[in-house]
């Protein structure tokens, strides 16, 4: 399948060059929101519990709403801006985003927040394939790949520093505050894309009355609505040893293999699954998706690590963090110059996948003793890794397809990104809890009560170590510092699973290190343009 020819991308180009970097900026907003808002609320969780006076199953759904609704409507994006056009659709997504903000920062009720949640995440949908489409077009395809790396500022690191804005923002001001942010930069967003944001011609002349896929839409929403609710709540239900764990995600596979037989036979597709035929979208869209297990995954981990096992604050955890936000925009704007100096960059891909794996490697080796510059900088090389890879990706993916297709194809791309994200998320979570447990069945095994005495008249020092309330009968009438020991074979469990999961990671990354030669097959035509052949 052939690339678009660059003639056809220049006349939109060349028609709002001057404002490229405001659509750009104004575009960036928008997906700083919606991932921003994915995670930001993490940390009030407790409070909003308090609030509403729930349990922690049902505050729970406060972030599950959110990601249902945003992972079934991702890939549908680039099917309704092609019915209703793209502008049109993003500032709808915009103001709706930023309504349901306000209702959730003045919810009364949990049941209110929860619909006011699942409003937002609808919204905030359109918001990550549609800024990426109309930055594809907006600039030449010699900057695209600066735009990704723009683009990619937001994406990949409001993950990190989100927790971080939120803790800081409820410990200061009060948890409705988290919604009530979004209101200023949702305004502004939403009057810059009204100035400076055009349709393309082959979106304002789009063809009204054609058929729409219902049944397509039914296996869509039931396929990714399920097996978000199946990552996000699994865990807790002890995944498959609940029967409705079982029959969800038997319900999402079967929904799945009918959207696939059902897309590949109509005529009018919500999701255009023949894009994968090309290689190099294929490519580019599985790399991401492990790009985004990782992201996401050690997103979740590292916060994890720092404030409940190393006794860190929110905020200091997000200092401690920001340097690897900081690496990562730095790399993603390296990789663009370096493709706008007119550079072939595609080997950089095996460079970052070298560099997370040497980050992830040193983060193996974590320990309750370990500094803050040894955190950091593991960190930094893990940031610089993930960033350097992401705009190449992002840029190949979108530029081997038919601009007509473009959209179709930013909600593909992110649609395996978002389902790649949920995956990491919860397979971190779930290793994490069972290899703790292993090693601490293992730990207890191989302790006898002979050394459990003579350790604790030891000093023990183990920073922001939990409690070890899993066997208080044991220290029960004991002396304290016999506690203290089981509380240190605790801590060292934890840390082996940490362990065991950065391994695992490095092993996977250091897998994709050779795989910028598949990209050998794609040529760059004058300007940058991939195409295939």
């Amino acid at each position: 399948m052939e690339a678009a020819p660059l003639a056809a991308h220049l006349p939109h180009a060349e028609a709002h060059n001057q404002h490229k970097w405001l659509i750009a900026l104004a575009v960036m907003l928008g997906t700083t929101l919606e991932v921003l808002d994915s995670s930001i609320v993490n940390v009030s969780l407790p409070h909003m519990q308090g609030t509403f006076s729930a349990s922690v199953d049902e505050i729970a759904w406060v972030l599950t709403s959110y990601l249902v609704a945003n992972g079934i409507m991702i890939p549908m994006t680039g099917w309704i801006s092609s019915r209703f056009g793209r502008k049109r659709y993003f500032l709808t997504s915009v103001f709706t985003f930023v309504a349901a903000s306000g209702l959730c920062g003045a919810a009364g009720s949990l049941g209110q927040i929860v619909l006011f949640r699942l409003i937002q995440g609808a919204a905030g949908a359109a918001m990550l394939p549609s800024s990426q489409a109309i930055l594809m077009e907006t600039f030449p395809p010699e900057e695209q790949q600066l735009a990704m790396a723009t683009w990619g500022v937001g994406l990949m690191c409001a993950p990190i520093l989100g927790p971080t804005l939120g803790g800081w923002i409820t410990d200061n001001w009060n948890w409705r505050w988290n919604f009530y942010i979004n209101l200023p930069i949702g305004a502004i967003a939403f009057l810059m894309v009204s100035a400076f944001v055009h349709d393309p011609p082959y979106l304002r002349n789009r063809v009204i009355g054609r058929r729409v896929d219902y049944l397509g839409i039914v296996f869509l929403a039931a396929s990714l609505g399920l097996l978000q609710i199946v990552l996000d709540r699994g865990e807790r239900a002890d995944w498959f040893n609940a029967p409705w764990v079982i029959w969800a995600s038997i319900a999402s596979a079967a929904a799945f293999l009918a959207l696939c037989v059902r897309e590949l036979h109509f005529s009018e597709p919500i999701i255009d699954l023949r894009m994968l035929k090309i290689r190099l979208f294929s490519i580019a869209v599985f790399l991401v998706t492990v790009l985004s297990f990782v992201l996401f995954g050690t997103g979740m981990l590292n916060p994890v690590f720092l404030q409940e096992f190393m006794g860190y604050t929110a905020w200091k955890a997000g200092l401690v963090m920001a340097p690897r936000a900081i690496a990562a925009m730095a790399s993603m704007v390296i990789a663009g110059q370096v493709a706008r100096a007119g550079y072939d960059n595609k080997r950089l891909i095996g460079i970052s996948f070298a560099l997370m794996t040497v980050g992830l490697w040193y983060m193996a080796h974590w320990n309750l003793d370990v500094g803050m510059w040894q955190i950091i900088w593991p960190g930094i090389i893990l940031g610089a890794g993930l960033g350097l890879c992401f705009p190449i990706l992002s840029a190949a993916a979108l530029s081997c397809v038919a601009r007509e297709r473009m959209g179709f194809a930013a909600s593909l791309y992110n649609m395996m990104r978002n389902t790649g994200a949920a995956i990491g998320i919860a397979y971190m979570t779930n290793s994490l809890i069972r290899n703790q447990q292993i090693h601490q069945s293992y730990l207890v095994q191989h302790f006898s009560v002979f050394d459990a005495w003579r350790l604790s008249n030891m000093p023990i020092h183990a920073p922001g170590a939990p409690p070890f309330a899993y066997l208080p009968e044991i220290v029960s009438g004991q002396k304290q510092g016999l506690g203290l020991v089981y509380e240190m074979i605790l801590g060292q469990a934890s840390i082996l699973a940490f362990s065991d999961i950065y391994r695992i990671l490095a092993v996977m990354t250091v897998l994709m290190i050779p795989s910028f030669l598949l990209f050998r097959g794609a040529r760059t035509n004058a300007g940058g343009n991939a195409a295939m052949h």
